[in-house]
């Protein structure tokens, strides 16, 4: 169930272990590859600073963004700023969204994200925590998905499973996570069909459904794991 209030004390804690890190990079190592293919570290720290402000503008009712061309510029021309000024870049801008999302009052309110998908308000701090957790370990700066709260991972992969649910293109699925409630996923199944079973730890399973990591600690009963569809 959305919390939006616990979702914001969960936010400002992940936003200051990401400030922590961002401020031990230098120069070199936010040019340093990350591991999103094509991506340096400092890509990384430059889409969380835009990604606050974009979200600042769904909070008050205007475009995510202004065009996909304009995020990948806005994207790009912070990836090489310096490391001093970049951190403060997503500082700044955490700090920003995270004024506006203060008190809104009203988390009801149906907001346009990107690509025309619509969300309450409500799951914005849960949206914006998720770019903060995952981009955290994407940097690969010594954070890795097993470091991340229990709770945040759990809530993730029900989000995700959510998201894959009734895909064409995803076989009826049950998800073990090894001490964490059982998901379901997928399309429908057909008359007779048994859902795959796919257990591992909520790390690992984490790692796949969010297309961070090769599946290979994951066990599955039932026919082979299939590949995911972009998110």
């Amino acid at each position: 169930m959305t919390d939006p209030v616990r979702d914001l004390t969960r936010l400002d804690e992940a936003t200051a272990r990401l400030l922590t890190v961002a401020g031990t990079l230098d120069d070199a190592a936010l040019a340093e590859p990350s591991r999103l293919p094509g991506w340096t570290r400092g890509h990384v720290l430059s889409h969380l600073a835009r990604n606050a402000d974009a979200l600042l503008n769904v909070v008050a009712g205007r475009p995510m963004y202004a065009s996909s061309e304009a995020r990948d510029a806005d994207i790009e021309a912070g990836a090489t700023l310096p490391a001093e000024a970049l951190a403060e870049e997503v500082r700044l801008s955490a700090a920003r969204l995270a004024a506006a999302l203060a008190g809104p009052g009203d988390w009801e309110r149906v907001v346009e994200l990107r690509n025309g998908v619509t969300d309450r308000l409500a799951r914005v701090p849960f949206r914006r925590l998720v770019e903060v957790e995952l981009h955290q370990v994407d940097l690969g700066a010594g954070r890795e998905l097993e470091d991340l709260p229990a709770e945040f991972t759990d809530a993730e992969n029900a989000f995700l499973a959510d998201r894959f649910t009734g895909h064409p293109d995803v076989p009826p699925l049950l998800l073990r996570p090894a001490g964490s409630p059982a998901l379901t996923s997928g399309r429908a199944a057909a008359p007779g069909e048994e859902p795959l079973t796919v257990t591992g730890t909520p790390a690992d399973l984490l790692g796949w459904l969010a297309g961070r990591r090769a599946p290979d600690g994951l066990k599955t009963d039932g026919g082979p794991l299939p590949a995911l569809p972009p998110l």
